[in-house]
């Protein structure tokens, strides 16, 4: 033991027993002439040769006379520090050896080949091929294939993800990638396309998870578990190799996201067929325009508003130039928007393979995009059309559109939603609300069409008390609005029920002068500070 830690300072000098085989694990064995690493390798045979039970008791009194023939103190802290390194780096060498062979084990023992392996790390989720890559060396290998990291999702009930793991997966992935879902979900239990809303804030997320809020916040650089505006970026990274080829691209309540971010994302996937964005903090217009501008292949939009009825900057023309820059839209979905029927129309009517339509929660839509529709080409091939929860939706459209089918159009229509939770807007005045199934055919249809599957919940007729209190949170929100209009964010403020956000007009809104009145709600980067506060 003296000899291995003095090793490097012994003086070299000629062995009188260089030759004796008796004593070729001795200290006094190391020759001048041998190199420095089979001195090395015939110290630790003589080391490792000592027995289990005497070793670790005769390595303790060897050490300790070593100790006691150094005369000051300083002597012996440098000693016991050489042990340590010493022993540190024993321990890491077994350690390493050890994987070493266990990866050569698990090479020759797995039964499947390099290129079937990372074909089967393909098809695992993104959470399972990180665990996977975990298990060995070999594993970890075969799981940095760029296949393995064709469609990447990141999605998670709390904030775990930061940017710069998305940028690392996108940049493994490179060109293959062909998927890609970032951000916050509410659950398990919501699926992106059902009727429940989708929106839900970092501040939730991290509530429901028993996190501190203030936890997460103050997390910087790379502990952050915050996605921000640049978490995109590596797709227009290497002049926009790795989204060239990205065919879905799902975000869901990343607050920190812009418009700019997000257009400049876009901008970097030309081959994109299905975009799906909830919660963002990015306007509808300048997002379809960018959509119009940059994806002429999409064939799904889904897109749900973080601010319900509250984003009223969608132009006509925005709409024409993406029925006409977007000829190939079989699926589109537009919840939480202030609508106009003559916006709607456009795109209804105008996308030739549309087949599936959600309006939920659209204000401002009260059904007279639905007249004519089923003898038009646009909207004739619609299989599923939600209008669930828009507040200005009129019984009367709605009956009109139920004759409709009964008469013979819509063939294809295979699932149809009028449910409100404050009943359907009467023809003169949309405070009065219908609770009754008395003035549409629902029976009819059903009898006519019994493969069509009509959802129309609505609540009870004594439930009328529930519309006063309803106006007179109206009223009260009409006088917030106005004051909150000074301020250069609206983002401060929390409203206490989805009824306060509910716009007054009672208008159908299909008038092209009120083109001019919108109201483009800004968004301020610093929601998520403000939020925190």
């Amino acid at each position: 033991m003296d000899t291995l830690l003095e090793a490097s300072s012994m003086a070299k000098r000629p062995c009188l027993c260089a030759n004796d085989p008796c004593c070729r694990h001795s200290h006094c064995c190391i020759n001048p002439k041998v190199s420095q690493s089979e001195q090395m390798e015939d110290l630790l045979e003589a080391f490792l040769d000592f027995s289990d039970s005497s070793s670790a008791l005769s390595l303790h009194h060897s050490f300790e006379k070593l100790l006691d023939s150094r005369a000051c103190d300083s002597d012996q802290n440098l000693l016991i520090d050489r042990a340590l390194r010493l022993g540190s780096a024993l321990l890491e060498a077994g350690k390493r050896s050890a994987r070493k062979r266990a990866s050569i084990h698990n090479s020759m023992t797995w039964a499947l080949p390099p290129d079937l392996t990372i074909k089967v790390f393909s098809m695992l989720d993104t959470q399972s091929l990180c665990y996977a890559a975990a298990t060995c060396s070999m594993f970890h290998k075969c799981a940095l294939d760029p296949l393995c990291y064709a469609n990447i999702d990141l999605t998670t009930v709390v904030p775990k993800v930061n940017n710069a793991v998305v940028s690392s997966m996108i940049q493994r992935a490179g060109k293959v990638l062909k998927s890609l879902r970032l951000g916050i979900v509410p659950g398990p239990t919501l699926s992106p396309g059902s009727s429940q809303p989708l929106v839900y804030t970092i501040r939730n997320s991290v509530d429901a998870a028993g996190f501190s809020w203030n936890d997460k916040r103050s997390r910087q650089g790379k502990e952050s578990s915050i996605l921000t505006r640049s978490c995109l970026t590596a797709l227009s990274g290497d002049t926009g190799a790795a989204g060239a080829l990205l065919r879905r691209l799902h975000l869901y309540n990343i607050e920190r996201m812009d418009n700019t971010a997000l257009c400049a994302a876009l901008s970097a996937c030309p081959s994109l067929l299905d975009l799906e964005i909830v919660g963002l903090h990015v306007e509808l217009r300048q997002t379809l325009m960018s959509v119009s501008a940059n994806c002429h292949l999409i064939e799904r939009l889904f897109f749900e508003s973080s601010k319900t009825g509250r984003d009223d900057s969608l132009k006509a023309l925005t709409c024409v130039d993406l029925v006409n820059n977007c000829p190939h839209l079989t699926s589109l979905a537009l919840r939480g928007f202030k609508l106009h029927d003559y916006k709607v129309r456009i795109l209804v009517k105008g996308f030739q393979k549309l087949k599936y339509v959600d309006f939920s929660s659209s204000y401002s839509i009260t059904g007279t995009f639905l007249r004519n529709l089923g003898s038009s080409t646009g909207g004739s091939l619609l299989e599923v059309l939600i209008l669930r929860d828009c507040m200005h939706l009129k019984e009367v459209e709605v009956a009109k559109f139920l004759s409709a089918i009964i008469a013979g159009d819509f063939r294809l229509l295979r699932l149809l939603d009028i449910s409100n939770r404050e009943g359907l807007a009467s023809e003169g005045d949309w405070y009065y609300r219908c609770y009754n199934s008395s003035m549409i055919p629902i029976k009819q249809v059903l009898e006519e069409r019994p493969d069509l599957c009509l959802l129309a919940e609505f609540p009870s007729e004594g439930s009328i008390i529930e519309i006063e209190q309803m106006i007179d949170i109206l009223n009260s929100d009409a006088s917030l609005s106005s004051h909150l209009s000074s301020h250069s964010s609206e983002s401060s403020v929390s409203m206490s029920s989805s009824e306060s956000s509910y716009n007054s007009d009672q208008g159908s809104g299909n008038e092209d002068g009120r083109e001019a009145g919108y109201v483009i709600y800004e968004e301020s980067s610093d929601e998520v500070d403000i939020l925190a506060v």
